[in-house]
């Protein structure tokens, strides 16, 4: 069986997210979602999401792409995911093209930036919103 990891926010979730969860699952036989949880958004990237954790798991879950969720605590532990649960393939969007590329150096696995949906984007859907707003 072969094993595949991403990691995201996936707050808003969008035809790009499942386009993204769609091609990774394809990429192998069991998918495993990293969550970011609410607490790693905000203490690393300055980002409150609009659902919470729980709520975006929940969502995830739905998706039948998706095998597994688990949360993403720090940028530190995609290493011992990577070994924990024995990954083939590291499965990220091209937007982080180069930035996991130790993954490979470092284990067994295969790094894969994978094309986005390019005309959508959980902060293109802000944008929009917050620009009808002031309509």
């Amino acid at each position: 069986m072969k094993k595949v990891i991403t990691y995201g926010t996936f707050d808003l979730l969008h035809y790009g997210h499942i386009n993204l969860l769609r091609r990774a699952r394809e990429q192998g036989d069991y998918l495993i979602v990293v969550l970011s949880t609410d607490e790693f958004n905000w203490k690393e990237k300055q980002k409150k999401c609009y659902f919470e954790y729980d709520k975006r798991k929940q969502l995830l879950e739905a998706i039948r792409y998706v095998d597994l969720v688990i949360p993403e605590n720090s940028w530190e532990q995609k290493i011992n995911d990577v070994k924990e649960f024995r990954i083939d393939k590291f499965v990220m969007g091209d937007d982080w093209a180069g930035k996991f590329d130790f993954i490979e150096n470092e284990t067994d696995a295969e790094v894969i930036y994978l094309p986005r949906t390019p005309e959508i984007s959980t902060t293109q859907i802000k944008k929009d919103l917050e620009a009808k707003k002031s309509e």
